[in-house]
């Protein structure tokens, strides 16, 4: 099982990424393939985001023989942070930046 995430995107990425996968609603993509497919729609996802038209983030959830049984990679800017502990990968959290008005 393969999912992606995407917040705050062009329409150009969604789009391609529909190629592959099926959009269940807006900006959740799901599919299932092998290792060498998952890893070329993910340089897809790295070259828009590369190219700095985007703003925004994107996850990608895959199924894994592992102690959480998934893993997981992200892009782009926001305030849960991936960290490793004991060999597993937990989410962090930044604290929220506060504006002054």
């Amino acid at each position: 099982m393969l999912v992606i995430v995407l917040e705050n995107t062009t329409p150009r990425l969604r789009g391609r990424l529909t190629l592959w996968l099926l959009e269940i609603r807006a900006g959740v993509y799901v599919g299932d393939y092998s290792v060498k497919v998952r890893d070329m729609i993910w340089e897809n996802v790295e070259a828009e985001f590369n190219d700095g038209n985007i703003q925004g983030s994107a996850i990608m959830i895959w199924s894994a023989r592992n102690e959480i049984g998934f893993d997981f990679k992200v892009l782009g800017e926001n305030r849960r942070i991936p960290r490793e502990m004991d060999g597993i990968k937990l989410i962090s959290f930044m604290p929220e930046i506060k504006t002054e008005e």
